[in-house]
């Protein structure tokens, strides 16, 4: 007697997850943090590196496997914390790598062994999440090969690929931009200087600035090869610490096959919009003339561009043009910074792979609408969800719920889960700009299906708005839909895609627009959930959600030694 479909399709996955444990190696790292005189844009200046080096190594793994990362922190007046982005965690919350969430940061001179497993294929990110230490050079990527002969198999192929980097850079240091954005009145971070395509790039006022070499290898012009007639995977990243971005690949257009570590159902672009902590895997087929180069160029959208296009060259094997030689065109431009239909309609066109849908629970179980404002605090310039401005407990959040007595280090009222959203009208500078700080955080049933909607609105200035990409830790979300204007519960839930929404980690919530999430509370712990420019998450953009915590396994004394459990108590 034949077996049931549905017992078949669990005997192959059982099947084929054992294959994949069965499969599963160690891949181990040893990092030294520290400070190095670096010119990635010609111009020098101090970045924190990993083994003197930015970007740090790129991890290349094998789903299933488990990666472990001793990282020796050198920096000698700075504490780090490092966020494996995308990686989900699971049962292992506290290598998470938040400060003030899942860990205390690591002091200077110790040492902290990160390990974990990588479940899922795809493209990631690492970088520091302590202070504003990302725009100053820790950051990498983390590249998950699927399980051969495993359920996750890549829907599509491909001869070879490369992988892309996209950062901004500055010549201030992280000190100065905080304490300007600490400040009143408020001393923005300004634009940054350069933007760079793995570690590289080239300030344009190269010779008007001290310290600037214009020759330094360190700076320059990254070279990607492809052979004539072949189809290349780019695995693109965007790690940008301000800066959302415009891709291109000059004369080629870009087919979308993966969006954070999920496959997507495949569209084609000339120019692939992506904000940071986002990942992207696009294929070319290297269709073009061979005897000349060509550019990659990334370019600012959303806020009006004060940095010139970051640049690298595509070269042909065999071709006649010196791969080193710029190609015979001006860098392309990109398409208009302020044209949000076209970034709109690109987050829209991303939705999951037709042989990779994992469908949503059909409703929610919780909703949280969050408005997300710009503010005042005593005179000091804030960003706030629903009025209030987040700020990290000095005792992680993981650390005070798992240990007795340490619950009155956070603020045990939960911020709160809506907004006057009938009569707020998102086009108009706030009436009431105030308002408060909060470290409390949203506890969720465990194994709640949750829905979030991200509102947007206009800024402390006249007609301002600009886009933020949110990023979950812990999780992957279905992101079930975007609009512009004021989201209506009432009526803008019966529009949500239900049948092939994309699973991902980071979505962006476009000006003046809503975008809604939704995602399962079955991952014991503590997660951020946040803004992923920089300088918005320091200003309290960002929230953190509790789930399962009694379920988390005894925690390692290593992530304590902050706050209340100062000297390991």
């Amino acid at each position: 007697m034949g077996c049931p479909p549905r017992l078949l399709c669990c005997l192959f996955l059982s099947l084929s997850l054992a294959a994949v444990v069965a499969r599963a190696a160690t891949r181990h790292q040893e990092w030294e943090i520290s400070y190095q005189f670096k010119s990635p844009d010609c111009v020098r200046k101090l970045a924190v590196t990993i083994n003197g080096e930015t970007p740090g190594p790129t991890i290349r793994a094998t789903q299933g496997d488990t990666v472990v990362v001793r990282v020796k922190n050198s920096l000698l007046t700075e504490n780090v914390a490092i966020h494996w982005h995308g990686i989900r965690q699971r049962g292992t919350p506290w290598a998470d790598g938040t400060e003030g969430v899942t860990q205390c940061p690591i002091l200077p001179g110790d040492t902290f062994t990160y390990a974990f497993v990588v479940d899922r294929p795809g493209t990631y990110m690492y970088h520091a999440h302590y202070g504003m230490q990302r725009s100053a050079g820790l950051n990498g990527l983390i590249v998950v090969a699927a399980a051969p002969g495993g359920p996750d198999a890549e829907p599509f192929r491909y001869d070879g690929e490369h992988d892309v980097l996209l950062n901004d850079w500055w010549h201030k240091s992280t000190y100065e931009q905080a304490a300007g954005l600490a400040s009143a009145p408020l001393v923005w971070v300004g634009e940054p200087q350069s933007l760079l395509i793995n570690g590289r790039g080239r300030f344009v006022n190269c010779s008007a600035a001290g310290a600037c070499d214009a020759a330094h290898p360190e700076c320059a012009t990254p070279v990607f090869a492809v052979v004539p007639g072949r189809t290349y995977r780019f695995r693109i990243a965007s790690v940008t610490s301000l800066s959302a971005l415009n891709f291109e690949i000059e004369g080629h257009e870009m087919t979308v096959v993966e969006a954070d570590g999920h496959y997507v159902k495949p569209f084609v672009v000339k120019n692939l919009n992506i904000y940071s902590g986002e990942t992207y895997s696009v294929l070319i087929k290297a269709d073009q003339d061979p005897n000349r180069n060509y550019w990659l160029a990334s370019n600012v959208v959303s806020r009006e561009p004060g940095t010139p296009a970051g640049t690298a060259v595509l070269s042909y094997y065999g071709g006649r043009s010196s791969p080193r030689r710029s190609p015979p065109t001006a860098p392309p431009a990109g398409p208009a910074w302020n044209d949000t239909a076209y970034r709109f309609r690109q987050s829209v066109a991303t939705v999951a792979h037709p042989a990779h849908v994992e469908p949503p629970p059909p409703r929610a179980d919780r909703t949280i609408l969050l408005l997300n404002t710009q503010n005042k605090i005593d005179a000091h310039i804030k960003w706030a969800l629903n009025g209030v401005s987040f700020t990290l407990p000095h005792t992680p959040y993981l650390v005070a719920m798992k240990r007795p007595g340490l619950l009155d280090t956070f603020d045990q009222r939960p911020p709160p889960e809506t907004y006057a959203h009938r009569g707020y009208d998102v086009y108009a500078v706030p009436p009431n700009p105030n308002a408060t700080t909060s470290d409390g955080l949203y506890r969720l049933r465990f194994g709640s299906v949750v829905d979030v909607v991200l509102q947007n609105a206009n800024m402390l200035a006249p007609n301002k708005s600009e886009t933020h990409p949110w990023h979950l830790h812990g999780h992957d979300f279905w992101v079930l839909g975007y609009g512009i204007g004021r989201f209506d519960p009432a009526v803008h839930p019966a529009s949500y895609n239900l049948r092939d929404p994309i699973l991902k980690n980071t979505v962006a919530v476009h000006p003046y627009g809503w975008t809604a999430l939704r995602f399962r509370a079955d991952n014991p712990g503590v997660w951020a959930f946040h803004c992923h420019i920089e300088s918005h998450f320091f200003m309290g953009m960002g929230i953190a959600f509790e789930e399962g915590v009694d379920r988390v396994a005894p925690l390692p004394p290593q992530i304590m030694g902050c706050g209340k459990t100062r000297g390991g108590h």
